[in-house]
């Protein structure tokens, strides 16, 4: 397999989220791409079958794990493949369903994707669910916006969404690694998407990873999607609408994240971003 390196969500690579991408996975069982993906040591590796005319079967893997869905290596996948084929329309056949991806180039030569997702949705998290949550992470109630109520959400992998009060809270990040990675598993939580709202339309986020055996990822288009029908599915937004998101800047990597939230409660989630190669 070729192993291909690229950092989503950024056009700068000392910023964004690497992700590991294989175009062509041919062949390749479950074994060999978890072993590829602990190699490479990011978050999530990208493993593509080609089944053609653009249409692709995606699996994803952690160096621990394997994920139904990966925002970020959807994105650095895209750009990969435009780098390589020229940009246009794709179709990933995820474990979370079919993800309709495009690509274009702007007159600088970056270029970027847009993925749609499955349809989001979004459930309450139980009481004692949200209290283990608050515990692992060292916050109180007190330390959440009582305007974004807590929630977990869906747009092919399942996040919980928790909004903190102020940007100091968002930034003091020291979590209980030990506690929060078993309630993780059990729940079937990919990564815990933490917020800050700036404004109507513009959100810092955090998202610690455990499960995946990352402390943090510096931008995750799977809780991007998850968190626009959030918005959506509360009405906190009036769709059409375009939300920005940043993240990673406390990781000393700024990713940014463009999340569409079209009308209608079965519509997919638009997140647009751009990658780049990175030298191995």
């Amino acid at each position: 397999m070729q192993i291909l390196r690229y950092t989503a969500f950024s056009d700068d690579p000392a910023g964004g989220n690497p992700a590991g991408v294989v175009l062509d996975a041919t062949g390749a069982d479950d074994a060999q791409m978890l072993r590829v993906a602990a190699d490479v040591g990011y978050s999530e590796t990208a493993f593509l079958v080609p089944r053609g005319g653009g249409r692709f079967e995606v699996r994803y893997f952690s160096p621990l794990a394997e994920v139904p869905f990966c925002g970020h290596a959807t994105i650095a996948s895209a750009v990969a493949y435009a780098e390589r084929h020229g940009p246009g329309p794709l179709r990933l056949d995820t474990r979370a369903g079919r993800v309709d991806v495009t690509t274009s180039v702007a007159p600088d030569g970056t270029t970027s994707a847009t993925l749609v997702s499955v349809p989001p949705r979004t459930a309450p998290i139980a009481p004692a669910d949200l209290a283990a949550l608050l515990a692992a992470l060292r916050w109180s109630p007190d330390d959440l916006d009582p305007a974004l109520p807590p929630r977990v959400a869906f747009a092919g992998a399942w996040h919980p969404i928790l909004a903190a009060a102020t940007r100091e809270r968002l930034a003091d990040l020291a979590y209980e690694m030990d506690a929060l990675a078993p309630l993780m598993r059990q729940r079937d939580w990919t990564t815990v998407d933490l917020v800050w709202r700036e404004s109507g339309h513009v959100f810092h986020a955090r998202n610690p990873f455990p499960p995946g055996g990352v402390v943090e990822d510096p931008a995750t288009g799977a809780a991007a999607a998850a968190l626009g029908g959030y918005l959506r599915e509360l009405a906190l937004v009036t769709p059409p609408a375009t939300v920005t998101v940043h993240q990673g800047q406390d990781l000393g990597r700024p990713s940014l994240l463009t999340v569409g939230i079209r009308p209608g409660p079965q519509t997919g989630i638009e997140v647009t971003g751009t990658a780049v190669a990175l030298i191995p």
